[in-house]
């Protein structure tokens, strides 16, 4: 049995989905909300397994809601419009429904949520996804929880096993449940480059490349405290994508 809240302004529509999901014996309503402030009652629950979640809300955007569902909760977004917002969510594998609500289309929601629940692993990273632009928003799962950034505010992504630690342009660390693979197959390049084995960059961040005598040059980003090093073997490959102009990147270090 799949437990699914249901959060929307909206009674006619929150209706309607009721009355369709009524179909799909396997998914029980435990729950709705019409705002946000009910919304984040509501997910103070441990009882649900999805939330079909509007965009648009009385007192606030869906996106607020998003780092109070639990942990281990699927999301399946509910809009009427707004297709850079669905291009976003789609290309990083998050479930949409666009409004009215299609019923072949919620059925095939249903099927990928009765797979999730019955433990079938998640598709593989990266399919189907096409690249990301640098306007773009992306969606960053965390284990406590999850949140949306704009992918130009990303200034570098490193490697940590089958997470990735996710530096933002604030200074925000975050440790993201994405392999550095999949992040390579998304990210728009350029910007976006390996540094290293273990490090994406953002070029459009790079402030200047330090010399220093070492195995590579130092990378100066703008929102990193520290440079991060360029291995020799991708530098080649990485400085080819500087624009001409940016020559003044290219001062040594002291």
């Amino acid at each position: 049995m799949i437990r699914a809240l249901l959060i929307d302004d909206e009674a006619i529509a929150r209706d309607a989905l009721a009355a369709l999901l009524r179909a799909h014996p396997e998914i029980v309503v435990v729950g709705a909300a019409a705002t946000v402030g009910q919304a984040q009652e509501a997910l103070t629950r441990t009882d649900y397994d999805v939330v079909f979640l509007d965009i648009q809300l009385r007192g606030g955007s869906g996106f607020d809601l998003v780092p109070r569902v639990r942990a281990g909760a699927e999301i399946v977004f509910v809009t009427a419009h707004d297709e850079y917002a669905l291009r976003a969510f789609e290309v990083n594998a998050l479930d949409y429904l666009l409004k009215p609500v299609h019923p072949e289309r919620l059925a095939r929601s249903v099927r990928r949520l009765g797979r999730r629940s019955e433990g079938a692993a998640p598709p593989a990273e990266g399919a189907g996804w096409s690249r990301l632009r640098e306007d773009d928003t992306v969606f960053l799962k965390l284990d406590a929880g999850a949140r949306f950034t704009r992918v130009a505010d990303l200034v570098a992504v490193l490697s940590c096993e089958n997470y990735t630690e996710v530096l933002l342009a604030g200074g925000e660390k975050l440790l993201v449940r994405r392999t550095l693979k999949a992040w390579e197959e998304a990210l728009p390049r350029p910007p976006f480059a390996r540094a290293h084995r273990q490090a994406l960059v953002n070029l459009a961040r790079l402030i200047r490349v330090e010399d220093d005598g070492g195995d590579g040059p130092l990378l100066h980003l703008a929102g990193l405290a520290a440079p991060l090093r360029a291995s020799r073997r991708e530098w080649p490959a990485l400085r080819s994508m500087l624009p001409r102009q940016s020559g003044e990147a290219f001062r040594p270090g002291a």
